[in-house]
């Protein structure tokens, strides 16, 4: 038998300790979240993708009341980033929650699995490491890569 540890360095940081950037893509990421069709959860995501062009697309959460046929933020924002802009790369992408009470969430959420996988396969086509910040209210996360946030995901496309 063999065991191996899998380790990520996670950066946390206040909204007042990111850089310009940075915090412009959280703040698209919240305002992202008022864009949010949540009628069943009342749980409202955004997401916010930076482009290699300079550009910053947003995304929330869509529910239908067939869940299955409901989208995320982060591949809504995906999906349209790569749509309108098929040859530009992923730079950083950025995700934000207001909880069932309409506010902020103090601590970051994750994404999904799903949005995980589909994020990964746009930070092969960029190349390079696409950095994601997971943004509460009180606490912000910087992970290095979606793929650290992905152990022994599907790579091999």
């Amino acid at each position: 038998m063999n065991t191996f540890d899998i380790t990520v360095e996670i950066k946390e940081y206040n909204y007042d300790e990111l850089d310009p950037i940075k915090q412009k893509l959280v703040t698209y990421a919240r305002k992202a979240t008022y864009r949010s069709y949540a009628p069943y959860s009342k749980f409202n995501v955004g997401a916010a993708i930076l482009l290699g062009n300079g550009e910053i697309v947003t995304g929330s959460n869509q529910e239908n009341a067939a869940y299955p046929s409901s989208l995320c933020a982060e591949r809504t924002a995906a999906y349209y980033a790569h749509a309108t802009y098929p040859d530009t790369p992923f730079k950083m992408i950025a995700i934000a929650a207001r909880g069932t009470d309409g506010e902020d969430l103090s601590d970051p959420i994750s994404p999904c699995g799903a949005c995980r996988q589909a994020l990964l396969e746009y930070e092969t086509l960029a190349k390079e490491k696409v950095p994601v910040i997971l943004a509460g209210k009180n606490r912000i996360f910087i992970f290095p890569s979606v793929s650290s946030t992905l152990p022994y995901c599907f790579s091999e496309f």
